[in-house]
């Protein structure tokens, strides 16, 4: 796809990549001070990265996944959500900067899940698991602005890093050496975010894990990783 087709796809906004809010806006302006006027594409995109994975805490429980809950802005409004939401506000903030973004979608086998976890998701297969895609110095890099550091840090996972040249997805071993994450199938990368298939597909693959027709079960990572036996 020629570049310039590349660019106009996709920096638009969309229902969930909603870029133009003011919310989304100030999001970026704390993030680039003085609106990253002095900085190229791939310092911007950098610095959005970890303004995501360490400005947005990462929670599977109490997640909103309604529609507008899956919003970029009510996401950041929130200050909390997991691979999905942050995904999302990643894609949204780098489009506000002139980065094209693509949201991928994949399952996983995640084996070092808490007993708790693991048993509202009927086992260590996560479905949907969710990172963004952007388009930076001609080529396309995988970026993963999910675990913040200090999840990382109780779950002695080494946080991810981000260059803006080379692929960021998930360590597949712990600081201990022990196997932590594996890409499974991947359901591909999308323009925007594929509402029912994304959301049904969780729902039907781990039903204990809603409270609500859009709510997951109440609880905390944190409180996991104190429990005994516990471990992302």
């Amino acid at each position: 796809m020629p570049t310039q087709a590349i660019d106009t796809a996709l920096l638009q906004t969309t229902e969930f990549l909603d870029h133009d809010s003011d919310v989304v806006r100030d999001f970026v302006a704390r993030a680039l001070p003085g609106g990253g006027e002095d900085l190229t594409p791939t310092e911007k995109a950098v610095a959005l990265y970890y303004a995501v994975r360490d400005g947005i805490h990462y929670e599977v429980y109490g997640a909103d996944l309604s529609r507008h809950g899956l919003q970029a802005s009510a996401t950041i409004t929130r200050g909390t959500g997991f691979c999905v939401h942050k995904s999302i506000v990643y894609a949204a903030a780098v489009r506000s900067v002139g980065v094209p973004s693509r949201i991928y979608y994949g399952d996983v086998r995640n084996h070092l899940a808490s007993p708790r976890l693991e048993e509202l998701m009927g086992g260590n297969i996560f479905t949907f698991h969710s990172l963004t895609t952007v388009h930076l110095d001609g080529r396309w890099v995988r970026a993963t602005p999910v675990f913040n550091k200090l999840l990382c840090h109780l779950y002695k996972i080494k946080p991810l890093e981000f260059d803006g040249r080379t692929d960021s997805m998930y360590h597949p071993y712990d600081e201990d050496g022990r196997r932590h994450m594996e890409f499974l199938h991947e359901h591909g990368e999308f323009d925007d975010v594929p509402y029912d298939m994304v959301v049904g597909g969780i729902r039907a693959a781990h039903p204990k894990l809603f409270a609500g027709e859009h709510t997951t079960a109440r609880g905390s990572l944190i409180a996991d990783a104190a429990a005994p036996g516990g471990g992302w």
